[in-house]
């Protein structure tokens, strides 16, 4: 199924990546679900608070680390902006 090809590609390439956690896994799968949400756009745009409540995530401190790693690790490409009425901005890489 096509909805669900960006999520198998991430597990494939996570398969031999030691780096990534449940925690990373778990913010990548709510950014798909968020991204689902607004119509499969390219990048998004997203609070940090919309992403942790998908994610059941309570720490900020942890989010902006799994996002950092995830962007360091090129899973997604990760303009952050710590402006309260702006949500930041994530684009989707290819696998």
């Amino acid at each position: 199924m096509e909805v669900l090809k960006p999520l198998s590609d991430f597990f494939k390439a996570i398969e031999n990546d030691y780096r990534i956690s449940i925690t990373h896994i778990g913010i990548y799968v709510a950014l798909l679900q968020f991204r689902a949400g607004k119509g499969f756009g390219n990048p998004i745009q997203a609070y940090r608070y919309e992403i942790m409540d998908l994610a059941k995530i309570a720490s900020p401190k942890t989010y902006y680390k799994c996002m950092r790693e995830l962007n360091e690790y090129g899973y997604i490409i990760y303009k952050s902006t710590r402006k309260r009425n702006q949500g930041s901005t994530i684009f989707f890489v290819d696998q």
